[in-house]
Parts: C-alpha cells; sequence; structure tokens
C-alpha cells in the first residue's frame, strides 16, 4: 500500500506543470521588485509638488495597487480564474469586517485622517496627555516619537476622538509669562523695563510686538502677562532666556516679586514660640562687657 501511495504522488508531482509554476514564481519576484521601483520613482517625481505626507500616501497607494495586478497575473498564469477569487475575496472580506469591527474602525478612521490631514509626517502634535513627533500616518495607527525617544503608536479611532494640537502648523508662536509684582512698585515703570528685555532678546519678534498685559489685582500682588512671540524653532529656548532676563532686570532695578508665607502654629498645647531680637541681644552684651 505504501508503494502504490508512493507511486501516485510521484505521477502527480511529475504530471506539474514545472514550466509555467517557474514562469509564474519569476513573474511575482520580478513584478514585485519592479513594483516597489515603480513606487520610488513615481514619489521622487511628485516629492517636489506635494508634501511627505500626501507622497508616503502616494507612493504606498501605488505600491499596493502593482502588487495586486501582479499577483493576480500570476495567479492567471497557474490556471486560476480570477472571477472565483474575487467572489471569494469578497467573501472573506465581509466576514473578517464583521470579526474585526475595531479594525474596520480604525481602517476607516485612517482615511479620515489622510482626507482631513490635521497633521503630517515630522510635525510636533500633542494627543491627549501623549506629546511626540509624527513619524507615521497609516491605515491603522499614527506612530510617535516623544521628546524623551519612546515610540508611541496611537489607533486612529483614538485620534479622531481625542483632542489634537499641532504645534507645527504655523512658523510664529506666541508664549505667555505669568508674572506677579508687589503692591508698591511703580507698573508703569515695571511695564518699561520687561519691553525693554523683550526688545533686548534676538528671539523676541518685533511684530507682533511684545504686551505687557493687566491681569487683576491678586492676594499679595499685582498680576501681569508678559506675551511674546516668537518663531516655531526659536520657542523653546525663548521659554527659558526671558523668565532669567526678566528676573535679573527686576533685581538690577530693586523690583519686588512677593512670594507666599509660611506661619508656623504648634497647636493649643505647646507653649509660644521663642523670639528673640538680635540687635536687643547685641547691646546686651556690650553693656554687661562695660560694667564686668
Amino acid at each position: 500500500m505504501l508503494s502504490d501511495l508512493g507511486s501516485g504522488l510521484w505521477v502527480q508531482f511529475t504530471g506539474l506543470n514545472w514550466v509555467v509554476i517557474v514562469q509564474a514564481v519569476l513573474l511575482l519576484v520580478v513584478g514585485l521588485f519592479a513594483a516597489r521601483l515603480a513606487a520610488r520613482g513615481v514619489e521622487r517625481l511628485i516629492s517636489g509638488r506635494l508634501d511627505v505626507h500626501q507622497a508616503t500616501v502616494f507612493r504606498r497607494l501605488v505600491f499596493y495597487v502593482l502588487v495586486g495586478l501582479v499577483v493576480a497575473t500570476a495567479l492567471h498564469q497557474l490556471g486560476f480564474r480570477l472571477g472565483v477569487l474575487l467572489g471569494a475575496a469578497g467573501i472573506l472580506t465581509v466576514a473578517i469586517g464583521f470579526a474585526s469591527q475595531t479594525s474596520a474602525s480604525n481602517l476607516i478612521s485612517g482615511l479620515f485622517l489622510l482626507a482631513e490631514r490635521p497633521f503630517q509626517i515630522g510635525d510636533t502634535v500633542k494627543v491627549a496627555d501623549v506629546t511626540g513627533e509624527v513619524l507615521a500616518v497609516d491605515l491603522l495607527s499614527v506612530k510617535l516619537r516623544t521628546f524623551d525617544n519612546l515610540f508611541v503608536r496611537i489607533p486612529n479611532e483614538t485620534m479622531m476622538k481625542s483632542l489634537v494640537t499641532n504645534f507645527s502648523r504655523f512658523p510664529i508662536r506666541r508664549y505667555d509669562l505669568q508674572l506677579g509684582v508687589a503692591y508698591g512698585e511703580d507698573m508703569a515703570r515695571v511695564q518699561k523695563l520687561i519691553e525693554a528685555v523683550a526688545d533686548r532678546n534676538p528671539l523676541c519678534l518685533v511684530e507682533p510686538k511684545p504686551q505687557v498685559i493687566f491681569q487683576g489685582f491678586g492676594s499679595s500682588s499685582v498680576d501681569v502677562q508678559v506675551s511674546v512671540w516668537a518663531r516655531r524653532e526659536n520657542f523653546l529656548a525663548l521659554r527659558t532666556s526671558l523668565p532669567l532676563e526678566i528676573k535679573r532686570a527686576f533685581d538690577d532695578e530693586d523690583i519686588e516679586i512677593p512670594f507666599p508665607h509660611v506661619s508656623l502654629y504648634a497647636g493649643k498645647h505647646s507653649g509660644p514660640l521663642p523670639v528673640r531680637h538680635d540687635a536687643a541681644d547685641q547691646s546686651a552684651k556690650q553693656h554687661q562687657g562695660e560694667f564686668e
């Protein structure tokens, strides 16, 4: 019986049309290689007209279409009927769609993201509590790299439902510094001093001009907001340098920035805290020395 089974398998093996199979395999390999080269060539051709995001999406679309044509041609070379394959693929797609509703939702959300383009590759965005640079925008998810070099994958459905802040959309940004000044200070003098500091800072834009905006009377200070504009790439440097320069200017001009004071209370079961006046103690010691 084993010999009959072996001979039957050998007959089927030798009966295969190996020429057709080799032709289909070579067509598949060469076609995939050609599809990759064609997609890259199309990306280089349109890179000057479209941004990085659009060029990447177009390259992937061209690659997948060409791969589909190559696979269909290879199957047709092997003798498969494409009509039957397309019908089976449609049924399989419906079954997979019902089985993976989350993936289908991410896919649809990814199409909306590609059409709306709220950000592109290279932008710095904030999604919920995650801030990072956009590495890729795929059909199922968006990949980010945070400032501490962590990789974060966010599903497209979450992106569509979350508040997304794009820090790279516009070329300039405004920095708002909250500041408190003592009530005894001359506010007109304080305003002129802050404006002078902003004018000396090379990162502050002349237009829109810096502003000192009155915020209100606080519990221990007059609260103001210093609003200055900077180019997007200089924002972090301005955020570090401007407060230090204002603090240095206030120290040079003896302008007080009030801070909270803490009162210590030990409770009713403890005695009062001892208080010593250094000047009185020093005078008493001097008199005692004279008598001695």
